[in-house]
């Protein structure tokens, strides 16, 4: 089979299509064939070295597909179902691959294989950042930064479905318009000196409950000056780079705040409470409270230019590759 590999960290340009040989599924193991695959900020961690994977090594977390064969011990699904996984294994970049089946969820009718593979590690995010961290509540001010991103605009549609206001960020006036269209009552420019100050503004001087970062270091300090007493800021991702250290004496100093560095992981950690999270992530975009739109659909073969794109902020919504 085709795949997506790397011997060394750095740019795209390590990766490398090569054919692959993938073996037999291991025990508790199924062997999933790829109809799409989701292409997420964590993936560029990876190949740059962010995040350490041992190399040679091959690349993503996040595919929907078909279960073309079963381990030993794999009860609960079949051959010839439809599945998705987002997390708990790496090699999605791939025709195929062999994933935990307790990694796996079911795929509903009204759900695609290409919406599951573009929103299962998105979706889920804004699942546990909305619902379970800050359990969002209808009347409250809540900042969410890179509203037009993948996690963004369905985080934004969500929160405006639990009855909240929402400030949305963005670096580019391009993508102003997409914001408000995705529920934003207020665009930020976080480039922008001073935005900060116009999140207290708008909250009439009081600050919001929860902040919701994905963009770290260039965000994070004046995240922190948004935030009401007791506030919260949830710290989800890098795409400036890692957060400089700081003294938790700052948090008394601005409020006696909370900050938190979550993963999807430590959310999802058994097959029934992934299941949970993705059937709730399902239902709203069932019923058309949150809507997905897939704007980027690169060959598999082109996943260097599908993370270019991403890490140059030319993506707006989710990005997928087809195999």
């Amino acid at each position: 089979m085709k795949a997506i590999r790397f011997e060394k960290t750095g740019g795209s340009d390590v990766l490398q299509y090569v054919d692959y040989d993938l073996p037999a599924p291991a025990k508790g193991q199924v062997r999933v064939r790829h109809t799409a695959i989701g292409v997420n900020f964590i993936d560029t961690y990876h190949r740059t070295g962010l995040y350490a994977l041992p190399l040679p090594s091959g690349l993503g977390s996040e595919a929907a597909g078909i279960i073309e064969a079963l381990g030993e011990g794999v009860t609960r699904f079949k051959i010839g179902e439809r599945v998705g996984y987002a997390g708990g294994a790496i090699g999605a970049y791939a025709e195929a691959a062999n994933v935990p089946a307790d990694k796996l969820v079911s795929l509903p009718a009204g759900i695609s294989d290409e919406i599951a593979a573009a929103i299962l590690l998105k979706g889920m995010t804004a699942q546990y950042l909305l619902r379970r961290i800050h359990p969002v509540k209808a009347g409250e001010t809540i900042v969410f930064h890179a509203a037009a991103g993948g996690v963004g605009q369905i985080g934004v549609q969500w929160a405006r479905h639990l009855g909240a206001t929402v400030i949305g960020t963005t670096t580019s006036p391009s993508k102003v318009a997409l914001c408000k269209a995705n529920g934003c009552d207020h665009v930020l420019n976080s480039h922008e000196a001073g935005w900060e100050k116009q999140v207290r503004q708008i909250t009439g001087g009081v600050g919001v409950p929860v902040v919701y970062d994905s963009i770290g270091k260039d965000t994070f300090l004046a995240g922190l000056d948004c935030l009401a007493v007791r506030g919260i800021m949830v710290t989800y991702g890098n795409a400036s780079g890692p957060v400089d250290p700081f003294s938790p004496s700052l948090l008394a100093a601005k409020g006696s705040l909370f900050v938190t560095r979550p993963t999807l992981g430590h959310y999802t950690r058994t097959q029934a409470e992934l299941q949970e999270t993705a059937d709730d992530l399902f239902a709203v975009i069932v019923s058309g409270a949150v809507k997905i739109a897939i704007n980027q659909r690169f060959a598999l073969k082109d996943a260097g230019k599908a993370q270019d794109a991403l890490t140059s902020k030319q993506t707006t919504g989710a990005t997928i590759l087809i195999p």
